[in-house]
């Protein structure tokens, strides 16, 4: 279909795996070049010679901080954080990268939820909660690995100049006892707190409207600074990335009436402060 770039989850052209290997490679040359052994590196890194061997290997995806230790120690002259993006965005499933990268540079970012808190108003427990809730469940090491990944996104918020952001929260999102009610509260506290930011406008959409615009389902808009808008959409493991002008034409009308539907946002962030007070 014209416009639209799919990437799936167990997509063999995934090629994540290899630059991983490939980035692996790389610091064991310069470690064997600045001769030191595993465990020595390791000692300098504050790491385990474990977690070296397997970064090595490509089977462990190292933290930015360890990059910009690894870079300096070894004397890489800035080879390994030339590549730290790219290992960043290795923590994220394949059919999201393509999305990632937008999302990094956006000006515009805006979103429709129906099911759960999008992942940029989502608190680290909040997120941990969803992620273990995945079916076929995941082991704790790729749990912690999604949750890093989930709130290594919010530095969006930090940008400068900031990005304009907004977002329309189902009503039944908000009820949704998700992680338990201490995960809720603090979920609720941490919509409370992003929705002062004069950047972000977060609103509710009751569930007892009896017209709704978005009946088809949750979907993200973004503009890339210089580029045109596009949509993404993401369900059961798939995302696709919409760059058909007419087709985002249509899901960016959609989101205009799906705002005017909605609760206004100093109403809504009232509407989320009376259900914190009722927690």
């Amino acid at each position: 279909m014209a416009g639209v770039k799919q990437e799936t989850a167990n997509g063999p052209e995934d090629p994540s795996g290899e630059f991983l290997r490939s980035f692996g490679r790389q610091i064991k040359l310069f470690r064997e070049r600045a001769g030191l052994t595993q465990a020595q590196l390791a000692d300098q890194l504050g790491y385990g010679e474990a977690q070296i061997a397997s970064i090595e290997q490509g089977r462990r995806i190292p933290r930015p901080e360890m990059i910009d230790k690894a870079d300096e120690v070894l004397e890489a002259g800035g080879v390994l954080l030339a590549m730290k993006k790219e290992v960043a965005r290795a923590r994220y499933p394949a059919f999201f990268r393509g999305a990632a990268r937008i999302e990094e540079e956006a000006v515009e970012f805006h979103a429709y939820a129906t099911h759960v808190v999008p992942g940029l108003l989502q608190t680290e427990e909040y997120a941990r909660a969803v992620f273990t809730m995945w079916r076929p469940r995941r082991d704790a090491a790729g749990i912690e690995q999604q949750v890093a990944a989930r709130m290594a996104r919010q530095a969006i918020f930090g940008r400068e100049p900031a990005p304009t952001l907004s977002f329309v929260l189902e009503e039944a999102i908000l009820h949704r006892q998700l992680g338990g009610s201490y995960v809720r509260r603090g979920q609720l506290e941490q919509l409370l707190l992003v929705g002062q930011n004069p950047d972000v406008e977060i609103q509710v959409m009751p569930t007892d409207l009896t017209d709704n615009a978005g009946v088809d389902g949750p979907f993200t808009l973004m503009t890339p600074k210089g580029g045109e808008q596009v949509a993404y959409l993401e369900s059961q493991g798939h995302g696709r990335l919409l760059t058909d002008r007419e087709t985002v034409r249509g899901v960016a009308l959609r989101y205009g009436i799906i705002r005017a539907q909605a609760m206004p946002p100093q109403e809504s962030l009232l509407y989320i402060e009376k259900l914190l007070g009722e927690a």
